[in-house]
């Protein structure tokens, strides 16, 4: 009997504490404390670092790729860095990724797609690790020039998808946004708009992999001349995981024979919406931002040039958000 009201009384006990915590407010952080906190170099050292990628949940293991010096490791959290490309033919490093659901599992995509100079290295498709970098093996695409994204489905990595955008030094055949889901054995091309414009960036909804939101680049590189942008560019949307694609236009977003730049991530902010995508007037973009799941409505994502257009309902309809007061057009 003794040892029944013991229990009984224990279990009362455990049910008001749990339910004093549930109805506890949730402790802020002092925010105060980020002042001190200051950004320093941790290499890797020599080159321009173009993608980079870590393992979820284990914020010690990054991979870095470079313009053009290969992939580097560090399983410290940049306290040592060592070279896992070097083998290979390719060196200029356009996209990295790491399986969700298998870590060791690392997709690489080549050729440099930030278009500085006419001189930027390509490359020879996509390779892919299974053993976290330690062996590579080349995954076809030889002729998209320059992969600058490559997309994993959050629980089956066999499925992925890559963004090519092209040779671009001219009109190319191979541009658009490709997809495997046998883990790279084959390829089939699920998004091309025509041989002038390439895929600049991709991102897929973290709370439905069928979605995806693909920014479309007219883009042809002369060694006298940088033609960026066309009516070619613009949004796409596939809600069936790449069977079919839409043009968004309209609600928001330029029409479809209204002729821009790079459309690409704005960066993923606190204030973004669904969806923003950079859409360049002016012919000088910069890069996508990732899909939020559960945004806050307000507050706008820093950009340097262009217009960001944040997406609500899942890209349904879009608002035009102005540039960050006080930057340049650099």
């Amino acid at each position: 009997m003794n040892r029944t009201r013991t229990s009984l009384a224990l279990a009362g006990l455990l049910a008001l504490v749990t339910a004093a915590a549930a109805s506890a407010p949730a402790q802020q952080p002092d925010t105060t404390l980020w002042a001190h906190l200051r950004f320093r170099f941790v290499g890797p050292e020599g080159n321009r670092a173009s993608a980079i990628t870590g393992e979820p949940g284990n914020s010690m293991v990054v991979y870095v790729g470079a313009a053009s010096g290969g992939i580097w490791k560090t399983e410290d959290g940049g306290m040592q860095w060592r070279p896992v490309f070097d083998s290979e033919p390719a060196q200029a490093i356009g996209a990295l990724a790491v399986a969700p659901s298998a870590h060791n599992v690392v997709w690489a995509g080549t050729g440099e797609t930030f278009i500085i100079r006419s001189l930027t290295a390509i490359g020879n498709g996509v390779y892919k690790s299974t053993d976290a970098g330690r062996t590579w093996n080349h995954m076809g695409l030889d002729s998209t020039g320059r992969v600058g994204r490559i997309v994993i489905h959050p629980t089956n990595p066999d499925v992925v998808y890559a963004c090519a955008l092209g040779r671009a030094f001219g009109p190319a055949p191979d541009r658009g946004v490709y997809r495997t889901t046998d883990g790279g054995k084959t390829w089939s091309r699920v998004l091309f708009v025509d041989a002038n414009t390439g895929c600049a960036d991709l991102a897929m909804d973290p709370g439905d992999p069928n979605v995806l939101f693909a920014g479309m680049w007219q883009l042809e590189i002369k060694t006298w001349n940088l033609k960026s942008g066309g009516p070619g560019s613009g949004l796409w949307v596939t809600r069936d995981g790449g069977a079919t694609w839409k043009r968004l236009t309209g609600h928001g977003l330029p029409a479809a024979n209204h002729p821009v730049g790079k459309i690409a991530r704005c960066g993923r902010h606190l204030g973004d919406a669904d969806a923003s995508a950079g859409v360049d007037q002016r012919h000088v973009g910069e890069r996508p931002a990732d899909i939020d799941p559960d945004p806050p409505r307000h507050a706008a994502p820093p950009l340097r040039s262009g217009h960001c257009r944040r997406g609500v309902r899942g890209g349904s309809a879009l608002c035009s958000l102005p540039p960050l007061a006080g930057r340049g057009s650099g």
